[in-house]
C-alpha cells in the first residue's frame, strides 16, 4: 500500500466504493487523511462500513471542509453530466482528483525521482504496460505494475528510488490526474471510444496527450492522425520525443521492418529484435506495442540481449490473442478482450485467413461494418448474443455465417468445421467485437468460458 501523506491531517470526500475506491480509502486513513466515503450502491457502502471505512450521504455535509473530492474513475466527471458530488465539490470550490493523482502527489512529496512510466491510448495499453514490465524484471528491477490494469495503483508498493513503477492508465484516469508528470509517457492510438464519457473525440483525445504533456521522454506512436500531430505539437525541444511505428519506416525512432523492430537515429539502422514465432506478440498492433515497449526499455538502459530475452519470453495477457491450444491443424484463439470492432480488426489482421469467427454479444455503434475489408478471410462466421441479427444482415451475402446463440453452441459448429477444413492451419477465433454484458458480466468471463470450453475438447494440446 502507499500512505498518501499529502493529505494528512485534513478532510477529504471520498466517491464510488468499488475496488479502487477502497484502495483510495486504506491508503488516505494510511496516511492521516479524515475521510468520509459514499457510494450511489447501498451494498457497497455497507461492504466499506464493514471494511471500517467511515461513510456518511455527503449530500448532507458541509463541503467547505473539504480540502479534495477523489472521485473513482467510472464516475461521470464531465459528460453525460457531472456527477452530483461533482456539481457539490465545484460549487464549494473543493478540487476533484482520483487515485492516479493521489500517487502523483505522494511520489513529488517522498520520492520525486522514482521512476514512472504510464502508457495510454484507446488499444493495447495493457499489453504494452505489461511487455515493459516483464523487459524491466528481466534485467532484475523492482517493478510495480497495475493502476487501469489489475492491482488499484494505491495497492502498490511505494515510490522509491530504484523502484519502477509501471502504471496503465485510462482516459477517465487521466482526466482525475492534474499535475501527471511520468518519467516516460507512452501513447499508443486514438480512435472513437468513450464518447459519452468526453462528448468528443477531440476531447477525448486532448485528455490522452496530458499524459505525455510533462513526461521528461514521451513515447508516441504515430501510426493515426490524432498521435501523428500530438508528436509534432511536443517534439519542440523542450522534451525528449520518441516516435514508434508499425505501419512506416522512421527517419528517427523504432519501427516494424519485416518481421523485425528496428531502430533509427537519423544516421543508421540497426535491428533490435525479431517478432517472428512469438505467439504472444503476433500481429501489427502488437508489433507497435513492443516497438513501445522496447523504446522504454531502451530508455531505461535495458541492455538490448536482456530486451531480446524479454520479448521471447513475454506470456502474453488472458483475452488477447490468448492462444489456448490445437486440436490436430485447428489453432484456437482467445481475444475476448476485443469488445468493438476496432480491437476486432487486429484480431483479424493477425492471421492470413481461414478464420472460423465467433462474434457477438452486445454490439457498440457501428457493428461490424468497418470489418468488411477482412471477410475474405473469413471461413465462416458463428453469432452468439443481441447482436446476431445485425450482425447477420451485416454479413449476408459475404460470409457465410450461422446463428449460434450461446458461445457453447459456436464452440460446438466451429470446431466441428474448422476440423473439416482443408486448410494447412484453420483458426477458431474469438473476437466478439462486442461487449459481453448481454450474457456475460465481462469479458473475462466470456474469456474464461471460451478457454474452459477449448480445453475441454477432445485432442486438445494446450499452448
Amino acid at each position: 500500500m502507499i500512505p498518501v501523506t499529502p493529505f494528512a491531517g485534513k478532510k477529504v470526500a471520498v466517491f464510488g466504493l468499488g475496488v479502487s475506491g477502497l484502495s483510495t480509502c486504506r491508503a488516505l486513513i494510511a496516511g492521516g487523511a479524515d475521510i468520509v466515503a459514499f457510494d450511489d450502491d447501498l451494498t457497497k457502502i455497507k461492504q466499506a462500513d464493514h471494511a471500517g471505512v467511515p461513510t456518511t450521504d455527503l449530500r448532507k455535509l458541509d463541503w467547505s471542509a473539504f480540502s479534495a473530492l477523489v472521485l473513482s474513475p467510472g464516475v461521470p466527471l464531465t459528460h453525460p453530466a457531472p456527477h452530483w458530488t461533482v456539481a457539490l465539490a465545484r460549487k464549494a470550490d473543493v478540487e476533484v482528483i482520483g487515485d492516479v493523482e493521489l500517487f502523483n502527489r505522494t511520489r513529488a512529496q517522498a520520492a520525486p525521482g522514482a521512476p514512472f512510466v504510464g502508457v495510454t491510448g484507446t488499444n493495447g495499453k495493457s499489453t504494452t504496460t505489461a511487455l515493459i514490465a516483464h523487459l524491466l524484471r528481466a534485467a532484475g528491477g523492482d517493478v510495480q505494475v497495475g493502476g487501469n490494469l489489475g492491482t488499484p495503483i494505491l495497492d502498490l508498493e511505494p515510490p522509491a528510488r530504484g523502484r519502477y513503477h509501471v502504471i496503465e492508465l485510462s482516459s477517465f484516469q487521466i482526466d482525475l490526474a492534474p499535475t501527471l508528470a511520468p518519467s516516460i509517457g507512452v501513447l499508443l492510438n486514438v480512435t472513437p471510444d468513450h464518447l459519452d464519457r468526453h462528448g468528443t473525440l477531440e476531447h477525448y483525445a486532448s485528455i490522452k496527450e496530458r499524459l505525455i504533456a510533462d513526461a521528461d521522454i514521451a513515447v508516441i506512436a504515430v501510426d493515426d492522425a490524432f498521435t501523428r500531430a500530438v508528436a509534432a505539437r511536443r517534439d519542440n525541444g523542450k522534451q525528449s520525443v520518441v516516435r514508434v511505428s508499425a505501419a512506416d519506416r522512421l527517419a528517427a525512432g523504432f519501427f516494424l521492418d519485416g518481421t523485425a523492430i528496428a531502430h533509427a537515429d537519423g544516421k543508421a539502422t540497426a535491428v533490435i529484435a525479431d517478432l517472428a514465432g512469438i505467439a504472444a506478440l503476433r500481429g501489427r498492433h502488437n508489433a507497435q506495442n513492443a516497438a513501445a515497449a522496447i523504446a522504454v526499455a531502451q530508455a531505461l538502459d535495458i541492455p538490448i540481449e536482456t530486451i531480446r530475452h524479454g520479448l521471447v519470453t513475454f506470456p502474453g495477457l488472458p483475452h488477447r490473442l490468448e492462444d489456448i491450444g490445437r486440436v490436430g491443424r485447428v489453432l484456437f484463439i482467445n481475444d475476448s478482450k476485443a469488445t468493438n470492432a476496432d480491437s476486432a480488426d487486429k484480431a483479424l489482421a493477425s492471421f492470413p485467413g481461414d478464420i472460423f469467427w465467433i462474434l457477438g454479444g452486445k454490439a457498440k455503434e457501428g457493428g461490424i461494418a468497418s470489418l468488411t475489408g477482412f471477410f475474405p478471410k473469413i471461413a465462416k462466421a458463428y453469432l452468439v448474443g443481441e447482436a446476431a441479427a445485425d450482425f447477420a444482415r451485416t454479413l449476408e451475402g459475404k460470409v457465410t455465417y450461422e446463428k449460434c446463440g450461446t458461445l457453447e453452441r459456436a464452440v460446438e459448429l466451429a470446431t466441428r468445421d474448422a476440423s473439416a477444413s482443408a486448410a494447412a492451419q484453420p483458426v477458431v477465433l474469438l473476437s466478439p467485437a462486442c461487449a459481453s454484458y448481454d450474457q456475460y458480466p465481462n469479458f473475462e468471463v466470456r474469456g474464461d468460458r471460451f478457454r474452459a470450453l477449448v480445453r475441454a475438447l477432445p485432442g486438445i494440446a494446450a499452448a
